[in-house]
């Protein structure tokens, strides 16, 4: 790394997420492995909150010796369509393929509910002949000179966007390169995307919708990337922008355009890092994610080390992005989610929202709707004063909007209806849970739960004991976990090829070679974004399925391969917990294969405290009800600053910080780790 102007002790590593309401920032210390945080509002130029929150957590871009950065640009711009004009040229006769979809709905039973529509509209949709058949042969050519026609129209629209996806390009791109090759002559400022580069598989929807959403994005990533990049430079950093990709890597700003689509699950992905880092710190290689903002709850999975990993996920349901994506189930329950009653008076939670703005009522903008920051102001577990008491919580005003909106209504009390709010949005999470853990064959009880954002700490403890979950982990930051979780993650690349093959037709000399050539493709990518030889690692994959299925596993296999038998009897393993059965003696084929080619970047170690021999003292105290408790009771709070490694917290307590509260239940107890991480016991019946 290129050293900067200042002396060696200041140098700094920082990550930066950038949310919808803060961004955040996490500064590691090169020197003492000290981390300190800082949080700023976020502005309608995001560069502008970004540059801000590197200055207020005291960093001179001078001394910055790496920059990684998770933003939800993309994903804003997908959901807001705010992106520029942008055309799609395709096979003659596949004009509507990405309109037509899958013909499934996000509400099976409302046939009135309208699907989104296309990302392209169906006049910028263009078509050419050309043709490949399903083996690769070329069974009629490019017309190039429709494909010249074609490049005019472009031009005088003036349109620089441009997908290009013709039927089968996946197995043979020669016509699809051609009329990039014919476009990028005719309009040589476009940013041009082709199917058989940004996702070279089989499904015609599915290839075409990813290279869809990468060409509208490529532009708006660009952009961003190269603004954030120069203005950093211009302030004196002198190493590349490094971006959070979905899955779970980094890439360089010029990588983000080609590939901008990776950076649709940038914020979530994250999280879920930043998850298993903590639960690792603390000695569990089993973990379960639950990041509890103020709108959303995101929840991930991490087993024996290895996070969770989807192939197909959406912004938009109907339009799938097959870049491969860090496993994040989302719900709506979050501080601001409001409490309601439906037609059969039954109290639900989420996933409306107050939102910033007026946000819930207990702000004193003009919330009148009961939300769980409400009900927790009510039941003392906030207290009335947030973010180092910048932030103030009028409980007169929670208790008005509960006893309106939920307690005469239902006849309670408004502390009871306060837990009944509470009890609502903690069964909402625990259901996240389950689907992520039970119903893909995992116990929850064999994991850690990382509680983590800006409220899951409140509910972390309730949670578990629901689950059976005896060990919640509450880090030392909560709020800004995610913006650490940037800060983790290295250079990262997933490249793929399809490859129909029975597995006992496989030559694995074929096999090894097709390895290889993915493995060289992703070194190229790699030494582009300047990672040394030295510092590349490349973990190989097939995807497997039992003959005559639709969907596959994705196995991980060793290098060089000799043998499919250990894959083959892993599978069957893996089948079994995932689906609940497995047919050792049915056929198994290979529908894909694929390498992940990771750079390795320098990190710094996180510091280490020797625990003390000292008991905590309590800052105060206020009444909290506790679910297990029939009545609020005198409950001792500590502040998270004061409580060193080695101490240990007997609940009931609350934990006030910055960034947000814990709470401890009776009989829970909370014992402070090493680094500073809150490992909460929990007894379980």
């Amino acid at each position: 790394m290129t050293q900067g102007t200042g002396t060696e002790d200041r140098k700094v590593r920082v990550a930066c997420d950038v949310g919808g309401t803060f961004t955040d920032i996490c500064v590691l210390s090169e020197a003492t492995g000290r981390m300190h945080v800082a949080k700023v509002p976020t502005t309608p130029d995001p560069i502008d909150g970004v540059l801000a929150g590197i200055e207020a957590g005291g960093v001179n871009l001078n001394d910055l010796l790496l920059f990684k950065h998770g933003t939800t640009l993309a994903t804003n711009a997908l959901i807001t369509r705010r992106f520029p004009p942008a055309v799609m040229v395709t096979t003659k006769g596949f004009r509507d393929t990405i309109e037509i979809r899958r013909g499934n709905r996000d509400d099976l039973w409302d046939t009135y509910k309208e699907m989104a529509k296309p990302y392209i509209r169906r006049r910028d949709r263009l078509v050419v002949s050309e043709r490949t058949d399903y083996s690769g042969k070329v069974v009629t050519p490019l017309d190039e000179a429709e494909a010249l026609e074609l490049a005019r129209v472009i031009k005088k629209r003036g349109v620089k966007t441009i997908a290009i996806c013709f039927a089968n390009a996946f197995i043979n791109p020669a016509n699809e390169q051609r009329m990039r090759d014919i476009l990028a002559e005719a309009v040589p400022e476009a940013v041009i995307s082709i199917s058989s580069d940004i996702m070279p598989e089989i499904f015609e929807h599915e290839r075409f919708s990813t290279t869809v959403a990468n060409a509208v994005l490529a532009p708006v990533v660009g952009n961003y990337a190269s603004r954030l990049e120069s203005r950093m430079k211009e302030g004196g950093y002198k190493e590349d922008v490094m971006l959070l990709h979905s899955g779970g890597g980094v890439m360089t700003a010029k990588m983000a355009e080609r590939y901008a689509a990776r950076l649709s699950a940038s914020g979530i992905a994250a999280g879920a890092i930043a998850s298993r880092f903590v639960a690792e710190q603390a000695g569990f290689r089993n973990s379960i994610g639950l990041d509890m903002g103020g709108t959303s709850t995101d929840v991930s999975l991490c087993d024996n080390g290895e996070i969770n990993v989807t192939k197909e996920w959406f912004v938009e349901y109907g339009y799938p992005i097959c870049f491969p994506s860090i496993e994040v189930l989302t719900i709506g329950a979050g501080g601001g989610s409001l409490a309601w009653l439906d037609a059969a008076n039954s109290l639900r939670n989420g996933p409306q929202s107050a939102g910033s703005t007026p946000g819930p009522a207990c702000y004193g903008r003009g919330g009148e709707n009961p939300t769980n920051c409400d009900a927790n102001v009510v039941l003392g577990r906030l207290s009335d004063r947030l973010a180092g008491g910048k932030v103030g919580l009028d409980k007169a005003l929670a208790t008005e909007a509960i006893r309106k909106g939920v307690a005469e209504p239902l006849g309670m009390s408004v502390e009871d209806a306060a837990i009944a709010i509470i009890k609502v949005a903690n069964a909402n999470m625990s259901d996240a849970v389950r689907l992520l853990s039970i119903r893909r064959g995992y116990d929850p009880r064999d994991f850690a739960l990382v509680a983590f954002g800006g409220a899951g700490p409140l509910h972390g403890a309730a949670l578990a004991k629901d689950l059976a979950i005896p060990v919640v982990l509450v880090p030392p930051n909560p709020g800004v976990t995610s913006a650490l979780g940037c800060l983790l993650v290295d250079i990262q690349h997933d490249i793929t090829r399809m490859y129909l093959s029975k597995a006992d037709d496989v030559n694995v000399m074929d096999l090894e070679t097709t390895f290889r050539e993915l493995e060289v493709e992703g070194a190229e990518r790699l030494k582009s974004e300047g990672v040394a030889p030295e510092n590349m690692v490349f973990q190989r994959k097939i995807d497997m399925r039992y003959h005559g299925q639709w969907r596959a596993l994705a196995i991980n296999i060793a290098s060089p391969v000799t043998s499919l038998e250990e894959a083959i009897a892993h599978f069957h393993e893996e089948h079994g917990r995932e689906h609940n059965y497995s047919r050792p003696g049915a056929p198994v084929e290979i529908y894909r294969v694929s390498v992940t080619a990771t750079g390795v970047t320098p990190k710094a170690k996180f510091a280490d405290f020797d625990p003390v021999d000292e008991k905590p003292a309590a800052s105060g105290s206020r009444m909290v009800r506790f679910d297990e408790l029939p009545a609020a009771v005198d409950t001792p709070v500590y502040l998270r600053d004061a409580l060193k490694a080695g101490m240990t917290v007997e609940g009931p307590a609350v934990i006030d910080q910055l960034d947000s509260t814990v709470i401890v239940p009776p009989g829970v107890t909370a014992e402070v780790d090493r680094s500073l991480t809150l490992v909460m016991r929990i007894p379980l019946a």
